[in-house]
């Protein structure tokens, strides 16, 4: 009875020190983030004009709250890229304990990989956005219209397409992640193929204007991406199921 309650106490232990963890983990990504944000606030103009100089229209606030929406928007998403690798970081950090040490070295590299798949992410949305669905637009006007870009409008719709297609870049990444802990295999991600392209394709449909070439547009890369990530799995899972192998000859000898 005496060893059952220690036992019992032991885990009642280990759950409060790992909560603790998470907490402590939570703190310092949200103090990155803030910081983050206070620097995107400080220097709004410029990214402001980084992403408005080139348009060919100008852009037009009909109030004052279009105006600090901008600000907290911009600055906002500026703290949600620059705070991912820290949020990676402590996810990975949080798991390590239970990784073993080749798991800890192969899956450190993912950290960057997030940031840079993410940036990647955007810079292809906001080059279909600004390339092809802008000009669409405009061109379903044909002059019957006056066009009054709202800065709430214009940018609202930035994003619409631009995060979405952000996080779906991290897919290599997360798959590989989870193929690592054991969570995700290739043969469920082949199994789950079509459900996961029919997916795919309404985030492409709801994220560009009812038209049949740019949801197509949009679509086809992520189905490219997804292909890859179960290319990644199948070789992350064979290396594990390797790993695993030379492992249990090695017991077997002693």
């Amino acid at each position: 009875m005496g060893k059952n309650r220690k036992n019992k106490k032991e885990k009642d232990m280990d759950v409060v020190s790992h909560l603790s963890e998470l907490r402590n983990r939570i703190i310092v990504t949200g103090v990155f983030f803030i910081l983050i944000f206070i620097a995107g606030f400080i220097y709004i103009e410029d990214i402001y004009w980084f992403f408005a100089k080139e348009l060919d229209f100008k852009l037009t606030a009909i109030s004052p709250g279009e105006i600090i929406w901008i600000y907290f928007s911009l600055a906002g998403v500026i703290a949600l890229a620059g705070t991912l690798p820290i949020i990676a970081y402590q996810i990975w950090a949080f798991v390590k304990p239970g990784l073993t040490p080749h798991e800890r070295k192969v899956t450190l590299p993912y950290i960057p990989a997030v940031f840079i798949l993410f940036l990647a992410g955007m810079v292809f949305g906001y080059f279909l956005f600004t390339q092809f669905i802008i000009p669409f637009l405009l061109n379903l006007n044909n002059g019957m219209f006056d066009i009054m870009f709202t800065v709430d409008g214009y940018f609202k719709f930035l994003m619409r397409v631009t995060l979405p297609l952000a996080a779906l870049f991290e897919l290599p990444i997360i798959v590989m992640f989870l193929t690592n802990l054991g969570i995700l295999s290739p043969d469920l991600m082949k199994k789950t193929r079509r459900y996961a392209y029919f997916l795919l394709i309404v985030i492409s449909t709801m994220i560009t204007p009812p038209d049949f070439f740019l949801p197509l547009l949009v679509s086809v890369p992520l189905i490219i991406i997804y292909e890859i990530s179960i290319t990644l799995c199948s070789r992350v899972f064979r290396n594990k199921q390797k790993k695993h192998e030379e492992y249990m000859k090695s017991e077997s000898v002693y």
